[in-house]
């Protein structure tokens, strides 16, 4: 038998940073996510975002790569977006962030991702992103 337990913080944004995400279409997607997370073996610990992105934490099986469980995520809510009435055109960007965390951190993460809202009236996601990336020892890169 084995045990793991893989927490990875996933950041993506939508095609282009446009605000395509409308606070009442919010909850209906972020459970969406959830259910595509549990079909595929996954566990959702916390799913938020704003306008123009999401934050997922996901708990991985041991045999999900992390590459693996942001396409299926993006590709499942991508389609599902399309389909609602409101919808003209849903993409999310093909970049995402995807950050491992430690247990420790886990609480943490869960309140960081459910309060995103409030986060965002003080800070833009550019600024955000460029803090966790040098949080994890990153830079941001040009293309």
């Amino acid at each position: 038998m084995s045990y793991t337990k893989v927490l990875v913080h996933y950041i993506f944004s939508t095609q282009g940073r446009k605000p395509l995400i409308s606070n009442e279409l919010q909850p209906e997607l972020w459970a969406y996510m959830g259910g595509i997370a549990r079909t595929n073996r996954m566990k959702a610990l916390a799913i938020g975002g704003t306008l123009d992105h999401a934050h997922l934490l996901l708990s991985l099986p041991a045999t999900m790569a992390v590459a693996k469980a942001v396409q299926v995520i993006k590709a499942g809510s991508s389609k599902w977006l399309n389909s609602q009435k409101n919808t003209k055109w849903f993409e999310w960007q093909e970049e995402y962030g995807a950050f491992t965390i430690g247990i420790a951190q886990r609480e943490a993460t869960i309140q960081y991702i459910l309060t995103q809202a409030q986060h965002h009236a003080k800070k833009s996601f550019d600024d955000e992103f460029k803090i966790i990336l040098q949080r994890h020892g990153m830079e941001l890169y040009a293309k």
